[in-house]
């Protein structure tokens, strides 16, 4: 069963590739000529999110691994065994990683 889903979408993708067009590449984004590159394009309507109530997927990603790290913080700061100097280098790496001031206060928002 595994191996005839994968046949097909591999002959799919394979008849997408045949009938492409001389010159189009996959994934690469074409700016008009004429446009500064520098400018930044305005949204269009298309990808309009505001209806949605969740984020994306990789959002959902990102904040489950900030969790899980945080939680794993808080057993840190809990913990009096563990040396304090080891706790405050923990806490600045999560600071780098999250992009705002860390302390053991700030992990119970996880």
């Amino acid at each position: 069963m595994v191996r005839r889903s994968i046949f097909w979408m591999l002959a799919a993708f394979l008849i997408s590739c045949a009938f492409a067009q001389e010159g189009d590449v996959v994934g690469e984004v074409v700016e008009p000529a004429g446009e500064d590159p520098q400018a930044v394009p305005a949204e269009p309507p298309f990808r309009d999110l505001s209806g949605y109530a969740f984020g994306p997927l990789s959002r959902t990603v990102r904040d489950m691994q900030h969790l899980a790290y945080a939680m794993q913080l808080r057993d840190y700061c809990a913990d009096p065994r563990i040396a304090d100097e080891f706790v405050r280098v923990q806490l600045a790496r999560f600071s780098l990683i999250t992009g705002r001031p860390e302390d053991c206060q700030t992990l119970l928002n996880y």
